[in-house]
């Protein structure tokens, strides 16, 4: 009887062991799926749930001799589609004329993870394989990237296990509540690039100009900086330009930590303007007029305290004076 203990203990260990050894790492299954976005043609139909509200999206992606190219439509509501085309994205969005920027990323959450710079952002995330599951019909890894700093969301992707392609992506707050998602409905991959996809390779697009290009000032001192950013955040870009539709000149400020991006304006205020709070998912838009009466906003994928605090941070390079 002894001995048969014995045995059955050995081989549940065995097991154990060889079921340890047959999960990759974390950080194994995160690069596998920047591998394989790279790589497959697929294309996947998924839905954007956040407050109660559900929008239909397709991204597709295919690999041709010439190019790689990436698509991504919003299906429902005012016609909004991005085109990649290797280091070129085309933006079509209704009540726009049509523009080509070169060195930009993909509008939207999911492409900034698919094109996140993974080193960069493990040094405020920790990664965490927390088991498996079945999104779409097909089988997942799921794999958490818990933030460092609990003033950021944190967020679990849930990852196809034979190609690693990310079906599902939710965005939780400090408390585990679901703040944001995206889920994959229907997967298909393919063995060669979709026709139409291919078409789109050839067509005329408008003349690219590169994200310095497109502003007058780029990286122009502004003369004031936040005082407090979470964990990993890092000014990425500083310049001067008007307001879109208004012309209207103001300061702006972009930060990230490698995967969440954060807008930071400074402008005139509006007449009897008090603080203003707007919240859609994950991303928080924060008005208010600090004390030299300037109004600032803040906003991103980031909880509203957090924009509170950056926004409230704020100060002027020039020793004892506020912007």
């Amino acid at each position: 009887m002894r001995l048969l203990t014995l045995v059955l203990l050995l081989a549940a260990l065995f097991t154990c062991a060889r079921a340890s050894t047959d999960t990759p790492s974390a950080e194994a299954l995160l690069q596998q799926m920047q591998r394989a976005y790279h790589h497959y043609n697929f294309e996947l139909s998924l839905i954007k749930v956040r407050q109660g509200t559900i929008e239909p999206l397709r991204f597709s992606h295919a690999v041709s001799e010439q190019s790689e190219l990436s698509h991504l439509i919003y299906l429902n509501g005012r016609p909004s589609e991005y085109l990649k085309r290797n280091n070129e994205i085309s933006f079509f969005e209704a009540g726009s004329d049509p523009y080509t920027l070169s060195g930009a990323r993909m509008p939207g959450f999911w492409s900034a993870v698919l094109g996140m710079n993974l080193e960069q952002v493990l040094k405020s995330y920790d990664p965490v394989v927390t088991g498996r599951n079945r999104i779409a019909g097909l089988p997942v890894q799921v794999v958490r990237l818990a933030p460092k700093d609990p003033s950021k969301y944190g967020f679990v992707l849930w990852l196809e296990q034979a190609s690693g392609l990310l079906l599902r992506l939710d965005l939780i707050d400090e408390g585990g509540n679901l703040v944001e998602q995206f889920m994959g409905v229907d997967l298909r991959i393919m063995p060669e690039p979709s026709s139409w996809l291919l078409a789109l390779d050839k067509v005329k697009l408008p003349r690219a100009v590169t994200t310095e290009q497109a502003y007058q000032a780029p990286q122009q001192e502004l003369g004031w900086a936040p005082g407090w950013l979470p964990k990993g955040f890092r000014v990425m870009s500083t310049d001067r330009h008007p307001l879109v539709g208004t012309g209207e000149m103001v300061d702006y400020m972009m930060v990230s930590d490698g995967l969440v991006d954060v807008s930071i304006y400074l402008s005139a205020p509006e007449s009897g303007m008090g603080e203003q709070l707007v919240r859609q998912g994950a991303t928080s838009l924060l008005r208010l007029l600090n004390d030299h009466k300037v109004e600032v906003t803040v906003v991103g994928e980031v909880p509203a305290q957090t924009a509170q605090r950056i926004a409230e941070s704020l100060h002027s390079l020039a020793k004892g004076v506020r912007p």
